[in-house]
């Protein structure tokens, strides 16, 4: 993914100036299982395909599973267009072939899949998620649906703007409420002012399994920028009030995106893993403490965070964030949350 095809809505990646801050890797044996990342092609948003993701695979860690999150790419171009999503999951689980046959390296690449389907058609997004189960080659887990929504988005480019309180729609609870029968999970993308939103929701289906991804994205950007201090106080009473919903789980991760309005990138040089741990420390604490280990997991969120820091760099940072934790919990965060949530298995 290059400087030039990087999406609007996301930090430019630069491999000279990432070129720059390259780090050993910290305890390179402790095994990972990545559980967000994308995979993408297209003009406006370049190119990150498996030889891009295996690079920065090899930067040292034990990455020994990842899990594929949608990315509203690779659908059909043909065919009902509530079904052309489906697309997306037979492009990942060919990925996880190629990957699953060892020609590619140790890592099961997409081992598990994550899709997007439209909840707002109701109860008949049934028939798209039992289309994906059949496309997914047994390792489609569940959809994400974007929900994320604030007045000033557009300031930092978002791509995929949603009506406000749409979590609390009737037309997308009832496709949500589809989720659990099929054993699936949901991946949830809000900001913090939403939520209570999600609280509700999980409050509404304690039975389906819901991950919220990029710590609750707290908005550093817009009518918020140079009010971190307000901002956490109010995203930690909320982060706390979702954690009492024992059906959710969060990801750490997600912060090198524009709309946290870190200044990562910035810098002549990028940031160490030192510096990112101080930065993140604050709110990766707050989940922790909220959560507890087995419902928290790091997550990378490449390559959107790739314009803020490098792959190693990133899984340091992790490290130095749990180092003085048991070996129990250091397993919790970096691979066992995240597999027995998506059932990977391992």
């Amino acid at each position: 993914m290059t400087s030039s095809s990087a999406i609007s809505s996301h930090l430019a990646v630069r491999p000279d100036w990432l070129a720059k801050g390259k780090e050993a890797a910290l305890e390179p044996d402790l095994p990972i299982v990545d559980p967000h990342h994308h995979l993408i092609d297209r003009p406006e948003s370049g190119t990150y395909l498996l030889p891009n993701l295996l690079a920065d695979i090899a930067s040292g860690h034990n990455v020994v599973a990842t899990v594929y999150l949608e990315w509203l790419s690779m659908y059909r171009s043909e065919g009902p267009s509530e079904m052309r999503p489906v697309g997306e999951i037979e492009f990942a689980n060919g990925v996880a072939a190629m990957s699953a046959s060892g020609t590619y390296g140790k890592p099961r690449v997409c081992a598990g899949i994550v899709g997007h389907a439209d909840l707002d058609i109701g109860a008949p997004v049934a028939k798209v998620l039992e289309a994906m189960i059949a496309n997914g080659g047994g390792r489609f887990r569940g959809i994400r649906f974007i929900s994320a929504y604030d007045p000033d988005q557009a300031q930092w480019g978002a791509t995929a703007i949603r009506p406000q309180g749409w979590l609390r729609d009737a037309k997308v609870r009832e496709g949500f409420a589809q989720l659990a029968r099929l054993g699936l999970s949901f991946d949830a993308w809000v900001y913090h002012t939403q939520l209570g939103d999600l609280a509700d929701l999980a409050r509404t289906f304690p039975a389906t399994p819901i991950v919220l991804d990029h710590v609750g994205g707290p908005i550093g950007l817009g009518r918020y920028k140079g009010k971190r201090d307000e901002v956490f106080a109010d995203w930690r009473a909320r982060i706390r009030e979702l954690a009492a919903c024992p059906n959710v789980h969060v990801k750490l991760g997600g912060m090198g995106m524009k709309m946290f309005g870190f200044d990562f990138h910035e810098g002549a040089l990028p940031p160490d893993s030192t510096r990112l741990a101080a930065a993140w420390r604050p709110y990766v604490e707050t989940c922790i403490d909220a959560f507890g280990t087995k419902r928290a997991m790091f997550e990378s969120n490449f390559p959107v965070d790739k314009g803020s820091y490098g792959y190693g760099v990133y899984w340091n940072a992790c490290k130095r964030l749990a180092k003085g934790m048991s070996a129990s919990e250091k397993a919790d965060l970096f691979s066992g949350t995240a597999s027995r949530f998506y059932r990977l298995g391992l």
